[in-house]
């Protein structure tokens, strides 16, 4: 796993997201690593806090939702940067938003663990990139997702 988050590289102006953004307080600090040698994998880990409540005992889909939200724009970033034979953070900014999102919860996802996250391009083209997410919760799989990616278009980058 490298030592610097995708999110690390964000320019300042496009990293307050909620899910992801370093400069949101309040929003999940979710950050999303390289892993494995093919270099496309990607890892991210996040413990539910009680807010993040569903049942007892039990996570809220909606934070599982937006946790794989997150984890796909990222990973397509880093897939990009490495399409592209860039390194992450040169510019241009290769920043990505949701075009689509779907998750499939296949079993309750417990608190007081952490989740895992992993990332896997599986479409990598110059303004879409498609990943496919899991999420595990004590070596089981409670979610898996698909984020269709696309480049941040301009009309979204701060003036």
């Amino acid at each position: 796993m490298t030592d610097q988050a995708i999110q690390d590289y964000y320019p300042d102006e496009l990293s307050h997201c909620y899910g992801c953004g370093r400069n949101n307080p309040l929003g999940h600090q979710l950050k999303t690593f390289r892993d494995g040698g093919d270099g496309a994998t990607t890892v991210a880990r996040y413990t539910p806090r009680p807010e993040h409540t569903a049942i007892p005992g039990f996570v809220y889909g909606g934070l599982i939702a937006s946790l794989v939200d997150c984890h796909g724009t990222g990973t397509a970033a880093v897939a990009a940067y490495r399409a592209a034979g860039r390194a992450p953070g040169s510019a241009p900014a290769l920043r990505f938003v949701t075009g689509s999102l779907k998750v499939d919860f296949l079993a309750p996802t417990p608190m007081g663990v952490e989740l895992e996250l992993r990332g896997v391009p599986v479409e990598v083209k110059e303004k879409k990139v498609v990943v496919d997410i899991t999420v595990t919760a004590n070596g089981k799989i409670t979610a898996q997702g698909q984020v269709v990616a696309v480049r941040m278009p301009e009309s979204m980058a701060p003036q």
